[in-house]
């Protein structure tokens, strides 16, 4: 029983040493930054928001192939599968208009709304939970804020 005592008093003190008392990883395994990145630092506006929206590490949200499908088909586009990249770029390729960008936003809006009710449902039934969901749902509801953006930037 001692060395297990000593084992977690010297985990203590690296973590305090190499993170100042602040944990290497947040919750779903990604570190936390401060520093926002602006999407024009991106090489193409495309890969901007594909790191915005589909990384769920920074979206909140895992997005899946059929769910880009299901997505293009409520803003008015038709697709296959094929790798996620791939269906996110004909996404875009879609959404070259001003109307057609809003209505995949608002798909792509609705879907995440779906999740955060999932989650929240997790997080109702399972309170122990909030741990690991409530920083996902922040993470959405941060993402979905950045919607007027991508309009204004894209279109104005």
């Amino acid at each position: 029983m001692d060395n297990i005592q000593d084992l977690r008093k010297e985990f203590e003190n690296i973590s305090q040493q190499n993170f100042n008392g602040k944990p290497a990883f947040g919750p779903d395994g990604q570190c936390d930054s401060d520093e926002e990145v602006d999407l024009k630092d991106y090489p193409s506006y495309t890969e901007a928001l594909y790191a915005k929206l589909i990384a769920p590490h920074v979206s909140g949200i895992y997005i899946s192939r059929w769910d880009i499908k299901n997505i293009a088909l409520v803003a008015g586009d038709s697709m296959a599968i094929h790798p996620r990249k791939r269906m996110f770029e004909l996404l875009m390729k879609y959404a070259t208009s001003k109307e057609n960008m809003q209505s995949v936003l608002d798909a792509l809006e609705e879907h995440m709304e779906d999740k955060i009710g999932i989650y929240n449902e997790f997080i109702k039934g399972y309170p122990n939970s909030a741990e690991v969901f409530q920083p996902k749902i922040d993470k959405a509801i941060k993402t979905m804020k950045l919607f007027p953006q991508i309009i204004e930037e894209y279109f104005e």
